[in-house]
């Protein structure tokens, strides 16, 4: 027999039924549905595309996406969406029992038994039931709570939002400081040990595990900037031709660089490219839920055509779409020669980091190694880094910041992978992850997840794979994070950005001021 719900939805008039999805449209839709702004209404929540089954995105009326809402809230739009479509057409009734039918089919054991554990809207838990039909396993790990739900802008949202910004504004800076100076006070010992080699005519440097190394590294780096800048000093003034070059101490290089001297600290891979003969250009990718991520690719200039800026900009919030390989192959053949197409290999960055962590160290960086060494290499970054984009919200609303590590690893990984595979027309590519960025992965390839995702990987090579905390969480500011409630936790650091007087500090600093500050 058909449901209460159902039973309901017939009794009730048909203007009910569209009333409650367009209110429930309303209070997901990107503005107040409250005026007849024609901007307000294509910002109009139309349905929840469920990404995973726990993961809905919100895709609005001009085709735009807004962030994983609550998972009950999803299902309700898309319930009150199908019953208003069926209530305005004709023979709806029928259709909607059939529909029930079939849930109810789905929700019975192989002995006949109905599954206990189900949600309001009838969903089942039975493997390989619809996907509409289909809810996850009931239990979930802590870590990764219920996200909250925030609706359009009104006044009492954005006054609240604004009060927590000002309190985590004042809170997570203190919270900070008492961090900085828990390590300066354990670093007096240092320190003074320290200013006492000094005294005695010791360098405290020789008690470094890789001095040796260290120093011929520093060796080798300051003859090669050397060279670079006495080649430099003779082309401005005087260019010679290549069997010149050959009779004097600076012999011609395979990657010509375009970069040296001295090595400052700025936010610019494609600089450090230039600096070991290669380069950088961004790509643009959409995640599936809107967040615009940056996408660096290294290559070599005289084997390599740049794409155009509009090639490079972002696609649609689709990932591998159908014949997306084909698509890519004439591209590829424009970029590179024929015979000479490169295997693809993403890097994923860790915590608090961005991709540039592997193009630190010159020729002995990883990003630069493999490069140097034949293959097509990919930078890849995770949402909101040096600079938070969405495709729809703007850097103050919370809705910007209503995510976590499970949607990094379902909606961030898999946009980048399928960008590098469209760019580059291989139906696989090798995966190298740093510390958050393994943890993304492992999430990803979970079988709640997205475990298709390894169909596209070659290889994935795990750096400090971060699975579990172990004696991290003892520390006294990470325990403190445990034990306060997530109320307590808003009011701390807010619904915004983590802290973001890093981000102030990293603008305003010095780099080698903010380096000292976060690494020692």
């Amino acid at each position: 027999p058909p449901s209460p719900l159902t039973m309901a939805f017939f009794t009730a008039p048909k203007s009910g039924t569209a009333d409650a999805y367009s209110s429930q449209a309303a209070s997901l839709s990107l503005l107040s549905q409250d005026s007849n702004n024609p901007e307000a209404q294509s910002t109009k929540a139309v349905k929840a595309n469920f990404i995973t089954p726990r993961d809905p995105v919100i895709e609005t009326a001009n085709g735009g996406r807004l962030p994983a809402v609550p998972l009950d809230e999803a299902e309700k739009l898309n319930r009150f969406k199908e019953e208003a479509e069926h209530a305005g057409s004709r023979g709806g009734e029928s259709i909607i029992r059939q529909d029930t039918t079939q849930l109810a089919a789905a929700q019975q054991t192989d002995d006949g038994a109905s599954i206990g554990d189900q949600s309001s809207s009838g969903q089942s838990v039975k493997p390989g039931a619809p996907l509409r039909a289909a809810i996850p396993a009931p239990r979930t790990h802590p870590l990764f709570p219920q996200l909250p739900l925030y609706g359009p802008s009104t006044l009492l949202r954005d006054l609240q939002s604004r009060a927590f910004q000002t309190s985590s504004a004042i809170l997570s800076l203190a919270f900070l400081g008492t961090i900085v100076l828990g390590s300066l006070f354990t670093s007096i010992p240092i320190l003074l040990k320290h200013v006492y080699l000094r005294l005695t005519c010791r360098n405290p440097n020789e008690r470094r595990p890789f001095y040796e190394e260290e120093k011929r590294r520093e060796k080798a780096r300051n003859d090669s900037s050397s060279i670079w800048k006495r080649k430099r000093r003779r082309d401005q003034v005087n260019p010679r031709s290549a069997a010149d070059l050959e009779d004097e101490d600076c012999p011609e290089e395979e990657f010509e660089r375009k970069a040296g001297g001295k090595d400052p600290l700025i936010c610019d891979v494609g600089y450090y490219a230039r600096r070991v003969g290669l380069d950088v250009e961004e790509f643009n990718v959409q995640t599936e839920d809107g967040f615009i991520i940056a996408l660096w690719h290294v290559y070599i200039p005289k084997d390599y055509t740049t794409v155009s800026p509009s090639g490079r900009a972002q696609d649609e919030p689709i990932v591998f779409p159908k014949d997306y390989l084909a698509d890519s192959s004439a591209t590829l053949c424009q970029q590179q020669p024929p015979g000479k197409q490169k295997y693809p290999v993403l890097l994923v960055h860790g915590l608090l980091q961005s991709a540039g962590a592997y193009c630190t160290n010159d020729d002995d960086s990883l990003a630069f190694y493999l490069a140097k060494s034949g293959y097509d290499v990919w930078l890849g970054n995770n949402r909101c880094g040096f600079q938070p984009r969405h495709q729809m919200l703007s850097y103050n609303d919370p809705r910007m910041w209503n995510w976590n590590i499970r949607q990094m690893g379902v909606m961030d990984l898999p946009a980048l992978i399928s960008r590098v595979l469209s760019e580059t027309g291989f139906s696989k590519l090798g995966l190298v992850c740093h510390s958050q960025g393994t943890t993304e992965t492992f999430v990803a390839l979970a079988k709640e997840q997205r475990p298709d995702l390894g169909d596209k990987i070659s290889v994935f090579c795990a750096l400090a794979p971060a699975v579990y905390a172990g004696p991290l969480i003892g520390k006294m500011y990470f325990k403190f994070m445990r034990i306060i409630s997530p109320g307590m936790f808003r009011i701390m650091f807010g619904v915004h950005a983590f802290i973001p007087f890093m981000m102030l500090m990293h603008r305003w600093l010095p780099g080698s001021i903010y380096g000292a500050l976060g690494y020692r």
